[in-house]
């Protein structure tokens, strides 16, 4: 019975991660485009969730948008009202008599699998093998529950929490909180009453159990993420107890006038489950308004301290690989703010000579450090094989997109030192041409900065090549401003000649930071095929682009 149940789990396991894997990022699209109101925002929770088979996963999904401030915890709640009802859907379907489609889907789903593991058509595999082992599992359960009966302490058990709901209620609830899948549980509820392992209004009130302790396994997963997200999840609870505290009464009402009109037992359990789903999303929806304003008072913001900011990475989020991925990227896109900030306040030292900035910016790279740290650590738990092939290139280009920019506040943080021991300290000062060759560069690759974050966020094949281009112009102006130093030098001109070890590190890490920034590009021109062929000069030299790009 145990392993009948642990394959049931199992099952809906690789169904969920195999449906996130090929649909994933679509899935997280359907629901963003369909937040416009209530009712479609429920339509789409129904949808995602008999795909995903999980309304946990869509609690996810949801919960992070409201984080992320892109819906309302009204509309939130209300993908949460038509995500139930797609759990309830699924088991309604899988309650039916499909025993014979296992070992198809089993045999199909392995051939695919195999023959084809690292492509949509293998996770496709995936799924069904998923499918075909829930119908195997459900088998096996009827097939085990028949020695059960005979057994005189299934008896004592029964008797025990005969009549006793709140214990009923209880059990449901551990079930699927163990479990993590209420379908898994409404399902195992089903076919032990359909065996008479249970009788039927015990197995109603573990129905009722059982959608409580899904709300409660979302509260649980979710207890440290932020307050915006909490609330859903808090929201979603509220509506469950609400929905229990009006269907448990009814309980013998459905077994004597309802059950009678029912093909068989398990029928009856999954309807019950369905009608509680529909009853607290179609019946609840208009109260999705006062539930968030009554949730917002019981769970308030906290005001923001000065300085703070939202914290992207949410654990919670890595059971849905695409979702993990899209919180790395805004992270990774906040320590590029960092890193531009220090990159504007450069300009600022050398033209002011001041040492309180030089100091503020100079702690700013440890930010940009711990922003590095926090980000690979967070990849590193995202499981890299529930990730499609997509979603995993956009793991490598995070991954290196933060190495980027830890590497530039690194160049930075040691920019700024060299201005003060060779030149704040000393006293010295640029030529007035060299100033201004100095600020047209650092300019430029303020600009670049900014157009490689662009690149990284939206992936514009044109924007890439731009900043390809980039790369060659100013790769010309820091050889012509170099020439034009020395020149300087051959005049004796003195503020030349006191800030020349100065200016020519200067313009060399400048290069250095801006191939850093335009390595950003290749990985986009690489999957858009407009990667450019190395030149020969880079060939003599090593071979690949980027071994040109870091003298």
């Amino acid at each position: 019975m145990l392993a009948a149940v642990a394959l049931l789990i199992w099952g809906t396991q690789l169904v969920r991660t195999g449906v996130l894997r090929v649909f994933g990022a679509n899935l997280r699209t359907i629901l963003a485009k369909s937040l416009g109101n209530r009712f479609t925002a429920a339509l789409a929770g129904i949808g995602v969730t008999a795909l995903v088979q999980s309304s946990t996963a869509t609690s996810l999904m949801t919960a992070s948008f409201v984080g992320q401030g892109l819906i309302t915890l009204p509309a939130a709640l209300a993908v949460m009202r038509g995500a139930d009802i797609g759990t309830a859907l699924m088991a309604l379907l899988f309650s039916q008599d499909l025993s014979w489609l296992s070992p198809v889907f089993i045999f199909v789903g392995v051939v695919l699998y195999v023959s084809s593991k690292a492509t949509t058509a293998g996770r496709v595999g995936q799924v069904f093998i998923g499918l075909g082992l829930m119908l195997l599992a459900l088998e096996r359960v009827v097939q085990a529950t028949e020695p059960m009966m005979a057994s005189p302490i299934t008896h004592l058990i029964l008797e025990t929490m005969a009549s006793d709901l709140t214990a009923e209620i209880i059990v449901g609830a551990i079930l699927a909180i163990v479990s993590y899948s209420s379908l898994a549980v409404v399902l195992l509820i089903a076919a032990m009453a359909d065996t008479q392992v249970v009788p039927l209004g015990m197995a109603l009130g573990m129905v009722l159990g059982a959608n409580l302790g899904n709300g409660l396994a979302a509260v649980l997963t979710m207890a440290k993420s932020s307050v915006e997200v909490r609330q859903v999840t808090i929201g979603n609870m509220f509506f469950k107890i609400m929905g229990v505290a009006l269907m448990a009464p009814f309980i013998g009402t459905w077994i004597r006038y309802v059950e009678p009109l029912l093909p068989g037992t398990a029928h009856s359990v999954v309807l019950f489950h369905l009608a509680y789903n529909i009853i607290i999303s179609v019946g609840f929806i208009g109260l999705t308004q006062w539930v968030a304003q009554l949730i917002s008072r019981v769970l308030p913001k906290p005001a923001p301290a000065p300085g703070d900011r939202p914290h992207h990475l949410d654990p919670s989020a890595l059971g849905t690989p695409s979702l993990a991925i899209s919180f790395a990227v805004r992270e990774a896109l906040y320590q590029a703010d960092v890193v531009e900030t220090m990159l504007v306040g450069v300009m600022h030292v050398i033209r002011d000579n001041d040492e309180a900035q030089a100091e503020r910016l100079r702690k700013m790279d440890d930010e940009v450090d711990t922003l590095y740290s926090s980000i690979k650590y967070y990849l590193t738990k995202v499981p890299r094989d529930d990730l499609g092939e997509k979603e995993s290139r956009r793991w490598t280009d995070i991954l290196s997109f933060t190495i980027n920019m830890e590497q530039i506040g690194d160049i930075v943080e040691r920019i700024i030192q060299d201005i003060e021991e060779k030149k704040i300290r000393r006293g010295f000062k640029f030529s007035e041409a060299g100033l201004r060759e100095i600020s047209e560069l650092h300019q430029r690759l303020v600009n670049n900065l900014r157009l490689g974050m662009s690149v990284f966020l939206n992936g514009n094949v044109r924007d890439a090549q731009r900043l390809l281009e980039e790369k060659a112009l100013f790769r010309n102006l820091e050889r012509s401003y170099a020439t034009n130093h020395l020149m300087r030098l051959s005049e004796r001109t003195v503020q030349s000649m006191e800030t020349s070890s100065l200016h020519i590190d200067l313009i060399s890490d400048m290069k250095r930071i801006n191939s850093l920034i335009c390595s950003i590009a290749y990985p986009i021109l690489e999957q858009g095929g407009a990667l450019p062929t190395p030149r020969p000069r880079d060939q003599q030299s090593g071979g690949s682009h980027l071994q040109s790009d870091h003298p």
